[in-house]
This record gives structure tokens, sequence and C-alpha cells, in this order.
């Protein structure tokens, strides 16, 4: 599996910073204008503050300029494919509703989804009309 966009995934996981879970996580999001934008999991003893991946490269892409990505690829290690967390999942609908999401493991499996399978129905602005 050789794709400039999960290259980037691996390497943004070998940054991962989990003391506590032991579950480093790394994901590259493609902004529409091609640039790629990296994010790992950043763990905090207290365990509420940990962000993942998924929200860091968002944010990370937010303060760059970029608000709409069109792929997404998040590795881990685990032997089972690892698809975002809700949160993750609420943030990619409002910044990538069009993208779609590989999740990769070191073992070589692979899967594709698309951000509306991952979750269908999403709460966003619209839902905030009355």
């Amino acid at each position: 599996m050789n794709d400039e966009l999960m290259d980037a995934a691996r390497a943004a996981k070998g940054h991962a910073h989990a003391p506590f879970s032991y579950f480093p996580v790394g994901c590259a999001l493609e902004a529409e204008d091609g640039e790629i934008v990296t994010g790992c999991n950043v763990e905090s003893a207290s365990y509420g503050l940990t962000m993942c991946a998924e929200r860091v490269a968002i944010f990370k892409g937010v303060s760059e300029g970029k608000t709409r990505f069109v792929r997404a690829a998040i590795t881990t290690d685990s032997a089972a494919l690892t698809p975002p967390c809700g949160a993750c999942r609420q943030l990619l609908w409002e910044f990538a509703p069009e993208a779609e999401v590989i999740l990769f493991n070191a073992k070589g499996q692979s899967k594709t989804y698309t951000v509306r399978e991952l979750i269908p129905d999403a709460f966003d602005a619209d839902s905030l009309v009355s």
C-alpha cells in the first residue's frame, strides 16, 4: 500500500504521544487544493484532555486556512482496522462531508469508507435552523 496520503499518515503516527494507551494513531488529510495535512494522537494524564489524530489534523488544517478535505487516511498498529471515534466523525462531517476515509494497519489490511457511511444522518449547521 503505497500512496502519498497513507505514507503521510504512517509518518504522523510516528509522532504520536501515547504513553498511557500505547495506541499510536496517525491521520493525513488531503485538502481540496491537494495539500496534505497530518495529525497524531496526543494523550494527557488527564484523559479528557487527550486529542485524537483526526481532530489534530483537522484543527491543524483549519489553522493553516484549509477548511475542506477530500480524502483522509487513518492508521494504527492494531490488528483490527480502527475507525474514527464519534467526535472525529462529527468533525469529518463538517470539514470533509464528501471525503473518502481509508483505514489501514501495519498488517497491510485496509478498508475505505465515505464520511457519509461513517456518520449517516449527521448533525450539522442545517440542524440548527428552526
